[in-house]
């Protein structure tokens, strides 16, 4: 019976490995596009500017998780964010990938007004052939610019010009976004770090409080902050820490 099943199997095995149909593997070659900017190979003047075009879209596509950081309520949201983590003494909760994704859609919902005025004057009439592309450009800086600017603080904006050596009467309205955009940055770090101070002060008064206590009764073996660190989570969820923290950054925009 084992030999009349061995022979069985070594026929079944003949006949996979040499009887078996051919089978055609899917195409080893991917299509690439070719992003080629030379004039050899540019049928018309037309194609060779497209060709330009697609090279500089590939560019800002590149660029654009910096454009995000540097010229939106992002920076702000998420400095602030992080001061609250470490004023919590939570770790590693809420996790670094939570407070980047909360950061982000904060900022769209902040920036949409903003996105959608650039998209109206902008994007869409550029794509509808009503403006040429020095005229979306402008139209599309200037609702940035205008946010920037209520929220960059008169000093800041000045170092840069003085350091840029603008003329001190130009018009904020006419200043060059590579002297706003600096100027936005440090400010909003500043409003951040503000932001922040305040947000540590009741956690540190509770670890303060505790660290009294521990001291009071001798326990100097224990450390402040895991004791300290379920009352502080008990007075972030009583008074709702995250309700409020996003409602003063909202408000803050405004």
């Amino acid at each position: 019976m084992k030999k009349k099943a061995f022979v069985i199997s070594v026929l079944i095995l003949f006949c996979i490995f040499f009887m078996g149909k051919n089978t055609y593997a899917a195409p080893t070659t991917i299509p690439i596009p070719n992003v080629n900017v030379s004039v050899d190979n540019a049928a018309t003047p037309s194609d060779y500017v497209d060709n330009i075009k697609l090279l500089v879209m590939l560019t800002i596509l590149t660029l654009l998780p910096s454009i995000i950081i540097m010229t939106t309520s992002f920076t702000r949201i998420v400095v602030v964010l992080g001061f609250l983590k470490n004023a919590l003494g939570t770790q590693n909760a809420p996790p670094n990938q939570v407070i980047i994704g909360l950061a982000l859609f904060l900022t769209f919902f902040i920036m949409m007004p903003t996105y959608t005025t650039i998209n109206n004057n902008a994007i869409q009439p550029y794509l509808n052939n009503r403006i040429n592309q020095q005229q979306a450009i402008t139209e599309g800086e200037r609702p940035l610019k205008e946010f920037m600017l209520k929220q960059t603080r008169r000093k800041d904006l000045q170092l840069f010009m003085d350091a840029a050596k603008m003329d001190p009467k130009t018009d904020t309205e006419h200043t060059p976004m590579h002297v706003v955009i600096p100027a936005f940055i440090i400010s909003e770090l500043k409003t951040a770090f503000i932001i922040g101070f305040l947000l540590f002060i009741p956690f540190m008064i509770i670890d303060f409080v505790v660290a009294s206590i521990l001291m009071s009764m001798g326990m100097f073996m224990v450390p402040p902050a895991m004791v300290s660190l379920p009352f502080k989570i008990l007075l972030f969820v009583m008074v709702d820490g995250w309700y409020l923290v996003v409602k003063s950054l909202i408000s803050s925009f405004s």
